[in-house]
């Protein structure tokens, strides 16, 4: 039986926009290899999360993708839009992780290199022995970066002197 992905949300703090709303985990050196591949498109507001990566592959994929690449703080380090079919990205070694996005995400979040990333939801797995490559799993989030609910209905984020009606979330529920 296979087990079930976690989900999480990206959201740029610097310029205060959603990059994505659910967005599958690949923390699993299966999940890794595979990606987006076997399927046809990615869904706007989807995505998937490659912990740890600093390249992707497009091979026998049939879409194209954004790409945003991140430092073990949850730092822009790299972006590729529009990434086609049939391609081999150069290692980024300042990238701990790979956000593989719906296409024009980049653009419509307005996101560029330096921005801050939260990244909500996400419980990191305990650090393992290695992974052949001189690098383990990540062992927890900064502080900053671990709201008390994620999607509980008192987390919430606004911009400054604006004003949220608690009885209606920011985030699909679980």
């Amino acid at each position: 039986m296979r087990k079930e992905q976690r989900q999480v949300f990206v959201y740029n703090k610097t310029r205060e926009t959603f990059l994505a709303f659910r967005v599958k985990v690949a923390d699993s050196s299966l999940g890794r290899l595979v990606g987006l591949l076997g399927r046809r498109s990615l869904q706007p507001g989807n995505g998937v999360w490659i912990v740890p990566g600093n390249a992707v592959h497009t091979i026998g994929m049939m879409f194209s993708f954004d790409l945003v690449l991140i430092d073990k703080d949850f730092k822009v380090v790299g972006m590729r839009e529009l990434l086609r079919p049939f391609t081999i990205t150069r290692p980024n070694f300042r990238a701990e992780s790979a956000l593989q996005l719906p296409a024009h995400s980049i653009f419509c979040s307005r996101t560029q290199i330096g921005d801050q990333l939260l990244i909500g939801g996400y419980e990191a797995r305990e650090a393992l022995q290695g992974n052949g490559n001189g690098r383990t799993e990540m062992e927890s989030l900064p502080l900053d970066f671990r709201p008390p609910t994620i999607y509980g209905r008192d987390f919430q984020i606004a911009q400054q002197g604006s004003t949220l009606d608690s009885q209606h979330p920011t985030f699909p529920q679980a």
